[in-house]
């Protein structure tokens, strides 16, 4: 018996919870289909979760593209398919990948080892500074602190995950909550997750509430690391001063908790515990267009 796991019309980090929630109560190595037949819309976040999804099953899962031909292609210029291929058995309409001009700054890009993150940050950094200056009104020197917060958050598979992962990097306008241009990073793997990788640190002493969510708080709140050299554990500590700079926001999902640094434009719960299980870290970067007045 094959389970219909159903992808929401809009996929992003929120409503990828619907889909998390719907396999919670399927075992590993059951037979699932993942549905996204309806799916209109997808989030940077949204596509290289599910490719992450994929990674998570011991039975190669099937696949269903969506109907509407826009959305298809889409995701064929953001190179989703391509990698999707690789994890599913894929049914419907799936169209080649096609060049030209898009929003995606980064396609979907697989990250495995250091090399890859070098590699994803000099292909960005040129795309990153037109972005920034035109579309965002942020200074053009912003895009060194762009690239570091790419490079960690990229790293962060690398060092924590113990599998590969994918990176995306996508602009557009953010109607919904902003009604302003955002650049939106995700980046997703199905690895250890953060409870995990800390609890390998030599000496770690757990508390009586350790879980997934203190985990996330340590890691992304008070920067601590399962590394003991001094300045590890900065990376996202790092990353959270600078997108605080520009307004942004940073949320990031591991195991069965999710944590959020909220700006003041967004509504979102700082910290949500004892969500469906999840393999991995998920993370999400979103830094909005600065309007006048806000920082240089």
């Amino acid at each position: 018996m094959t389970s219909v796991i159903t992808v929401p019309p809009s996929l992003d980090d929120h409503t990828f919870e619907q889909v998390v929630e719907q396999l919670a109560s399927v075992p590993p190595d059951a037979k699932v289909l993942i549905d996204a037949r309806h799916t209109r819309w997808a989030s940077p976040f949204g596509l290289t979760a599910l490719l992450t999804l994929g990674q998570t099953r011991e039975e190669r899962a099937a696949f269903h593209a969506p109907d509407t031909e826009d959305t298809a292609s889409y995701w064929a210029r953001t190179g989703f398919f391509k990698y999707a291929e690789e994890l599913f058995d894929l049914h419907g309409s799936v169209p080649r990948a096609r060049g030209g001009e898009s929003s995606v700054l980064l396609e979907i890009t697989p990250v495995v080892k250091s090399e890859d993150v070098h590699e994803v940050v000099g292909r960005i950094q040129q795309k990153a500074q037109q972005i920034l200056a035109k579309e965002l009104n942020i200074d053009a020197k912003a895009t060194v602190g762009f690239a570091m917060t790419l490079s960690e958050v990229c790293q962060n598979i690398v060092e924590h995950a113990g599998r590969g992962g994918w990176v995306a990097v996508q602009t557009y306008t953010w109607r919904k909550r902003l009604g302003r241009r955002v650049v939106v990073i995700a980046v997703c793997d199905a690895g250890c997750g953060f409870r995990q990788s800390l609890e390998s640190a030599p000496g770690r002493v757990r508390s009586d509430r350790w879980d997934d969510a203190e985990a996330l708080e340590e890691a992304v709140v008070r920067g601590v690391s399962r590394f003991r050299d001094p300045g590890r554990g900065q990376g996202l500590a790092g990353v959270r001063r600078y997108v605080g700079r520009w307004d942004g926001k940073v949320s990031v999902r591991s195991g069965t908790a999710r944590i959020a640094i909220v700006p003041s434009w967004d509504d979102d719960v700082p910290l949500l515990e004892k969500l469906a299980p999840f393999p991995g870290s998920q993370v999400q970067v979103t830094i909005p267009e600065r309007v006048s007045g806000g920082p240089r």
